[in-house]
């Protein structure tokens, strides 16, 4: 072997020799007899480095996965031996091979196994168990490679092709028939030979009868020497984890429902008199967590049991099942309650399978009523933070906790369909003890009290939000709580967890200030002042922010005494805060979009006139428009690149506040309804310069192009003198990036103003379409992913532009583009509709041509069209679909076909018989279509 390139393997190597290394791997990978230097050096030790072990291993999996069946008989027998070979000297090397090497030589043996098993090597378990005997090292290989076997036919994270599927279950089959029974017992006795003296091997035996008892006979295991072991391993320390997962494997076999509560039920008592219920006396919580999944694995086999004997009628064994059920509820009450949050998430599962149970009885006894009300106590208990959560700087821990709360919701959320009422009544009792006393009662239970009422909104569902109408008990109680969580001060708690909560429930409740409005102003404060978006934490404020858009919005029609006053107090939180000054602004740009927009739908949906409302507007948009002047000079003179950014940043940030304001408008509120169309066309005319500025291009064309955007969408004709010199601007030196991105702002235009804006597109039709040329003949190199990815998409855009135009009834501009141009035009049309294998691009293509065909395909269309219509449209229909690449597999390339199909139909409706003459005697025959097909 070349030890130079072998020094590469090892992970200090520098990155040359890593380089070389792994091109020595690749010419090992292609070459004849490589793996037979391997195979010697594995069975000779002669490499005494673990990577070079382990690299020998890499080559010889490789030929067994990819090339075997090019090997010959002696060949593949060398294979064989080399392996066996290999594992004999385990047992005599002074000291174990590396965990890595052995869990790759166990993949190897396993890749072998299922390329021979059913042919050549049907005695590999028995061979190897001839070898390994009994030798700790020589069982765990044996044990490694039972898991790797088991993975490469049962692993359900890999995906298999049908015919691995068909091999994998024939396997299987065979094992079950030749094999099994001896491999069962082979595990019995390593488990009783080495049970109280070598807990590692004891332990992988237990993980490798876990994993085969899913797919062999359960009786094999299922059995009293097996379970009376595994009950013995269950009191053992360093066993009973191990134990405890392979019970759950034997719980969770299907099986008859009769046979699995027998089952479930004598290992439940066995359990049960060996002291395991009692679990207030153990204290090791990772034993616990296991022990909660067995139980929770236990219940919810019962409950699978229960469901399929009522489906089958038979009532007396589900009400056996039933009270078997029922008899572990004290367990999981017990197990949901724990402080430790993994063993109280292991037993959701069973507790919200519990509760569907209960759900579907006609009527609650007093016990199950009772379990119901502790589930809603755990539950409320187990919701609350603890003294660790950090709630500045959430940490992996933290992210956990907010997972397991959201199972602990479903379980609330499934309470609620079992007995709305209870929930609301526990919820009332709660908040209402909790809130009498906030002020001295720690912030985690004020919390959960708020918590829980907002998280009945989602519990107790309505439509819209009507939680205050309908059901008088429901909406007296909901309202109740809402008018005391307002009035009682408790905004004021000093805890982001509680002002967050506070501000969240009276965003979801907003319907509850429509039946009592004396409460907004309060509220309101609340959000301004120091307990919201003046709070010292920025995530409270940035949050608020957020929850103060919607309360604004939610409530439009009862904000309307209080606008001027809620204008004045935001000023000072719509700075644009200027990059040079270091000042710290109290919101980011991210959440001033909020106030901006906040600001914009209380001035346009007041009930101020037109004029009035011209006035607001132009107040909160000329400091923009005054500070975006003075950036600009700036910018212009700026020679640090970090300060042009900064500048940049802040001008963009300019231009999107703006944009934000403009989303208050609406078909009922229009821009000119408003009076507001000149305070925006002003904005259009500061901003609009920024397009030539030479410097921090990319930013500046991006925040310009979405003000245009929403201009377009929010004002009329009047936006259109703006359009042609911005065009120009965005089509200079541009990428395929800014095409790509500027496209989509003409076709916007075009299909919203459609002929008014047709000198426009005519005259700005070719520069547009050679500079998309311009970019896609632009060289690439071959295996640039992200530049073939850029062309694509510019193709795409390119041709739903042609789309636009077409299909919004300006084919004129095409036309009269001159002769030369129409016809480039129409080829590259064709070329999309064939050469281009991307049926997205390929549709909108045949979408073109038949809406073409359609406006100029009849007897008065352009000279020379109908000839195109024969020589290419035809062909294209028929090419397109013949081509390789054209998978009918693809939901999008089936569009396409589709498309293809209207655009022949078209071609037929305007030219008639000729069309079906020129298809008989021209295009087929010259494709060698056999005449009685083309009849």
């Amino acid at each position: 072997m070349d030890e130079q390139a072998l020094l590469g393997l090892n992970p200090n190597a520098d990155a040359d020799f890593r380089q070389r290394a792994l091109a020595y791997f690749e010419q090992l990978k292609i070459s004849q007899d490589a793996w037979q230097v391997c195979a010697e050096a594995l069975a000779q030790s002669i490499y005494s480095d673990d990577h070079i072990k382990f690299f020998c291993f890499q080559v010889l999996e490789h030929q067994v996965k990819f090339k075997y069946s090019e090997l010959t008989e002696v060949q593949q027998q060398l294979i064989r031996e080399t392996l066996i070979t290999w594992l004999q000297a385990q047992m005599l090397n002074p000291q174990p091979e590396k965990t890595f090497i052995r869990n790759k030589a166990a993949q190897v043996f396993a890749l072998l196994f299922v390329t021979e098993y059913l042919t050549k090597w049907p005695k590999f378990f028995f061979d190897i168990l001839s070898v390994v005997d009994l030798n700790p090292r020589g069982v765990d290989m044996y044990l490694r490679i039972l898991m790797a076997v088991d993975a490469e036919l049962v692993d359900r994270d890999v995906v298999h092709t049908s015919e691995e599927a068909r091999r994998n279950t024939l396997l299987k089959d065979t094992m079950r028939e030749q094999c099994i029974p001896s491999l069962v017992e082979s595990w019995y006795q390593i488990l009783q030979n080495y049970q109280y003296n070598n807990s590692e091997l004891t332990c992988q035996c237990l993980e490798v009868v876990g994993a085969y008892v899913s797919w062999i006979d359960l009786s094999l295991i299922a059995n009293e020497r097996f379970i009376n072991m595994l009950l013995g391993h269950m009191s053992v320390e360093v066993l009973r984890e191990e134990a405890c997962d392979c019970l759950f494997e034997i719980v969770n076999k299907g099986m008859d429902p009769i046979d699995k509560t027998k089952l479930v039920e004598s290992l439940c008592q066995v359990l049960q008199s060996a002291g395991l219920f009692s679990i207030d006396q153990e204290d090791d919580v990772d034993f616990l967590a296991r022990f909660s999944k067995l139980v929770n694995g236990m219940g919810q086999a019962l409950i699978a049991s229960w469901t399929k004997l009522i489906k089958n009628g038979d009532m007396k064994s589900a009400q056996d099942t039933l009270q078997a059920i029922e008899a572990k509820v004290a367990l999981m009450l017990q197990l949901l309650i724990h402080e430790d949050d993994d063993i109280s998430s292991n037993i959701i599962g069973f507790c919200y399978d519990y509760l569907h149970i209960l759900k579907q009885l006609s009527a609650l006894s007093d016990q199950q009523k009772a379990n119901v009300e502790a589930i809603m106590l755990a539950v409320m208990k187990k919701l609350t933070y603890d003294e660790e959560y950090n709630f500045e700087n959430e940490g992996e821990d933290e992210a956990m906790f907010v997972e397991y709360r959201k199972q602990l919701k479903l379980l609330l959320d499934r309470l609620a369909q079992v007995s709305p009422e209870l929930l609301l009544a526990s919820v009332r009792r709660v908040f209402n003890t909790t809130l009498q006393n906030w002020q001295t009662t720690r912030f985690m239970e004020v919390e959960v009290a708020i918590r829980l009422l907002y998280m009945l909104a989602e519990a107790l569902p309505v439509s819209h939000g009507a939680h205050f109408s309908g059901d008088v008990t429901k909406a007296t109680a909901l309202q109740d709580m809402m008018r005391t969580l307002v009035t009682s001060g408790v905004s004021a708690y000093q805890h982001t967890s509680v002002t967050l909560e506070f501000f969240e429930t009276v965003v979801r409740y907003e319907k509850f200030f429509a039946v009592e409005p004396q409460h907004i102003p309060t509220v309101l404060m609340a959000f301004l002042d120091h307990r919201g978006l003046r709070h010292t934490s920025p995530k409270v404020r940035s949050r608020t922010a957020y929850l103060f858009s919607r309360f604004v919005k939610s409530l439009n029609k009862q904000m309307n005494p209080f606008i001027e006053d809620v204008l004045n107090r935001i000023q000072d939180l719509m700075e644009l805060s200027p990059p040079e000054n270091g000042y710290q602004a109290l919101l980011s740009s991210d959440d001033q979009l909020f106030i901006y927009e906040t600001a914009g739908v209380l001035i346009v949906n007041s009930e101020y006139s037109a004029e009035r409302k011209q006035v607001l507007m132009r107040n909160l948009l000329t400091p923009l428009m005054e500070k975006f002047k003075v950036l600009l000079e700036k910018l212009m003179m700026a020679q640090d690149e970090d300060r042009q950014m900064a500048l940049a940043d802040c001008l963009n940030h300019a231009v999107g506040f703006a944009s934000r304001t403009s989303k208050a408008f609406s078909n009922k509120q229009t821009v000119k309804q408003c009076g507001c169309s000149e305070v925006y066309l002003d904005c259009l005319q500061t901003f609009l310069p920024a397009l030539s500025c030479p410097l921090q291009k990319e930013v500046l064309r991006s925040g310009v192009r979405t003000f245009l955007h929403r201009m377009i969408i929010c004002l009329e004709e009047e936006v259109l003198p703006f359009i042609p010199s911005a065009s120009e601007h965005m089509l200079k030196d541009c990428e395929a990036k800014d095409l790509q991105e500027f496209i989509p702002l003409i076709n916007q235009i075009t299909a919203k103003f459609k002929t008014q804006v047709s000198p426009f597109l005519q005259q700005m039709f070719m520069p547009l379409l050679h500079a998309i040329f311009e970019v896609l003949l632009l060289p690439a190199e071959e295996n640039d992913q992200s530049a073939a990815l850029e062309k694509q998409m510019l193709r795409r855009s390119y041709f739903a532009f042609l789309q636009t135009v077409t299909g919004s009834g300006m084919s004129e501009v095409i036309a009269n583009q001159g002769a030369e141009n129409v016809e480039r035009v129409l080829f590259t049309v064709i070329q999309g509709a064939v050469d281009y294998p991307d049926p997205i691009a390929q549709k909108t293509c045949f979408i073109i041509l038949s809406k073409l065909v359609e406006l100029w395909g009849g007897k008065d269309g352009p000279v020379g069209f109908a000839d195109f219509v024969y020589k290419h449209i035809v062909p294209a229909c028929f090419l397109a679909p013949l081509k390789q690449t054209f998978d009918l597999a693809d939901a999008q390339t089936v569009l396409a076909l589709s498309e293809c199909a209207v655009t022949l139909k078209t071609i037929h409706l305007k030219r008639g018989p000729e069309c079906i003459q020129y298809l008989q005697q021209e295009y087929l025959p010259s494709l060698q279509v056999a005449p009685e097909i083309i009849q």
